[in-house]
């Protein structure tokens, strides 16, 4: 599952391919919108939830609320189901998916930071990335990009510093489940499922507030 993007994904695997999957785009119901997914998957798969022996989650990079929805989730499935919880860096999700539509590398994916910044990488091809996610304003990086096929909701929202901007636009958890098994399968260690912020979350305490206390 990956809540760190407007999209709300989930999908479930079983070490070779995907059997179900669901996703619906909605940056401000993720957790209204997370558990019914789930339902929908295992009843499409006709499974039901103590079946699941592993759970992958995205960690983001992404916005506070949403990339918490998707883990605070994950941790409890694992806790109620005793099963291993995974991270999987949501930008290397969206490699995979790029390489899995037949984009060869070298290339980068960006998604909406919000505040005018992606989050983005690099990478050499859909499994390697180059470098660590980090966050910047588009035309701070448009030119260590330059002449690069870049994927993502971040590439496709700001065209004139990612000229060559492609889809997909958003995450899919059928990626995510396909990059975990793999990794899982070859014996590649994943991330602990812990959020990839890189910045602050724009919740803030208010400077000088007034205290109030009782008489």
């Amino acid at each position: 599952m990956d809540t760190a993007t407007p999209a709300v994904t989930v999908a479930l695997h079983d070490g070779t391919s995907v059997v179900a999957e669901t996703g619906q785009v909605d940056a401000r119901r993720h957790g209204e919108l997370l558990l019914p997914a789930v339902d929908r998957v295992l009843a499409e798969a006709g499974v039901k939830l103590d079946a699941v022996t592993d759970v992958a989650v995205g960690v983001g990079p992404g916005p506070y609320t949403g990339l918490r929805v998707g883990l605070v989730t994950a941790a409890t499935f694992g806790s109620a189901l005793s099963v291993p919880v995974h991270g999987v860096c949501t930008l290397d999700a969206l490699a995979h998916a790029a390489g899995r539509d037949g984009l060869e590398g070298p290339f980068a994916v960006a998604t909406d930071a919000r505040r005018k910044e992606v989050y983005w990488a690099r990478y050499e091809d859909s499994r390697t990335r180059d470098g660590e996610p980090a966050v910047d304003r588009p035309a701070d990086i448009a030119r260590r990009l330059v002449g690069l096929p870049v994927v993502g909701a971040g590439a496709l929202l700001y065209p004139e510093a990612f000229p060559d901007a492609r889809g997909p636009e958003h995450v899919s958890a059928a990626a995510l489940a396909a990059l975990a098994a793999a990794r899982l399968a070859a014996g590649e260690a994943l991330l602990p499922p812990q959020p990839l912020y890189l910045r602050r979350p724009d919740a803030q305490v208010p400077k000088n507030y007034k205290v109030v206390t009782p008489k």
